[in-house]
């Protein structure tokens, strides 16, 4: 296997906890002002195109679910939905580790090659992501 030069650090779960502490009090701000003033953020690519972006729908969804209303939010951006379900369920995996309990990583290959890949390849893996998922739910 070729080395990209990429050094993995050891991942904190402290660190993961704060990053994602700042990502859902963002979130969680922008629906309860969506959902007080019906105010959300434009979306500069869908003025541009007419297309929904991968983000499209992300501020509806957030206010369905301060309603608890699941299938509305999942209806407004299943994918999104999908990925905050991860990264509540790695919040909750991290704050158990943070707070003494049991450090919960992957192991073997998969959890050895995930710890291989690097920033860059990452960023292309999320931005073909995204550009799929743009084209296909907006051609369905």
């Amino acid at each position: 296997m070729e080395s990209s030069g990429y050094q993995a650090k050891e991942f904190k779960a402290s660190s993961g906890l704060v990053a994602l502490g700042g990502f859902f009090g963002y979130g969680v701000g922008l629906s309860v002002v969506y959902e007080s003033t019906g105010l959300g953020l434009p979306c500069l690519f869908r003025s541009l195109t007419g297309w929904d972006c991968p983000l499209c729908g992300g501020t509806r969804m957030g206010s369905s679910l301060l309603h608890l209303d699941v299938a509305a939010a999942f209806s407004y951006n299943p994918l999104a939905l999908i990925g905050l379900v991860v990264l509540a369920v790695l919040g909750v995996l991290w704050t158990v580790e943070v707070v003494g309990g049991p450090r919960v990583r992957l192991g073997g290959a998969l959890g050895a090659r995930l710890r291989g890949v690097g920033p860059t390849q990452w960023l292309v893996i999320v931005m073909t992501a995204a550009v799929l998922y743009t084209v296909l739910r907006n051609l369905g």
